[in-house]
């Protein structure tokens, strides 16, 4: 790495990490092979497994829909610039390696307030010489502090994508989920797009998982309904096939036919 990455920018703290809880980055890197994982960890997702076998699956997919998404918005939207809220830990095909591999000029800015993933975020930091990245220490629920922070990156006077995959879920207040949208939305032009995944009240075993994760300590999420989701795209066009399961969001030769209880769409501002 470089000595002149640019700084992680917000109000970072020295990470403080408790192995003895189950923690949500760390759970989802471990479902999808990754190793920045503690026995919590591994000990949650064996117990949330148990009730939705099907996890690891949702975790895969969603990587894939991600893909396809900036892909899409890359190569055939136009879009050059990527707000990525809930960033996670950084696997592979991130959302700038995914983007500057259609278009080398892509920026980047990324924003999660995991210490786990502030310890990785250097690793982000990496970008062709042609496009930027940048890492932002913020909450989904402070979009005024992403907005003013990711203006060192982006200019929003030029359309963005506005990536909220696999983070909403966990805003559990329906109401603060939908204003906290909405303020990203009012402040891009014309021609942006939102892109969401969200895990589906539908279906029950998810459900069942979610009050389990819950209990063991962990940072609290909810399932929303496919007419939830929906909701987050009032005011945009939203983009076929609509709020659909995540392999049925535009499948490409690789994407898996099982039906994935979480919903993804992609929308754009009119």
């Amino acid at each position: 790495m470089n000595d002149d990455m640019p700084p992680v920018h917000g109000p970072v703290a020295v990470p403080r990490i408790d192995a003895s809880v189950p923690h949500s980055a760390r759970f989802w890197n471990y479902l999808v092979g990754g190793k920045d994982n503690f026995e919590a960890d591994r000990a949650a997702a064996a117990v949330v497994l148990e009730t939705v076998p099907s996890l690891a699956l949702i975790a895969r997919s969603g990587r894939e829909f991600l893909g396809r998404a900036v892909r899409f918005l890359t190569a055939e939207a136009g879009i050059r610039q990527f707000l990525d809220i809930g960033t996670g830990i950084p696997t592979a095909n991130n959302t700038h390696e995914v983007a500057q591999r259609v278009a080398p000029d892509a920026r980047i800015v990324y924003v999660d307030n995991d210490p786990i993933v502030l310890v990785h975020a250097r690793s982000l930091l990496t970008s062709t010489p042609e496009g930027a990245t940048d890492f932002i220490d913020a909450d989904v629920r402070d979009p005024d502090l992403i907005l003013r922070e990711a203006a060192r990156t982006l200019d929003f006077s030029r359309p963005v994508g506005i990536m909220l995959v696999g983070i909403l879920n966990f805003v559990t207040d329906d109401a603060q989920a939908r204003a906290l949208v909405a303020r990203l939305l009012a402040a891009v032009p014309a021609g942006s797009y939102l892109v969401v995944q969200h895990p589906a009240s539908e279906d029950a075993a998810l459900v069942e998982a979610t009050r389990q994760w819950s209990e063991m300590g962990a940072e609290p999420l909810v399932c929303r309904s496919r007419d939830e989701v929906a909701r987050y795209f009032d005011g945009l066009v939203l983009l076929e096939p609509g709020v659909v399961t995540l392999n049925e969001w535009r499948p490409e030769a690789t994407t898996g036919t099982d039906v994935v209880p979480s919903y993804a769409a992609v929308g754009r501002k009119p």
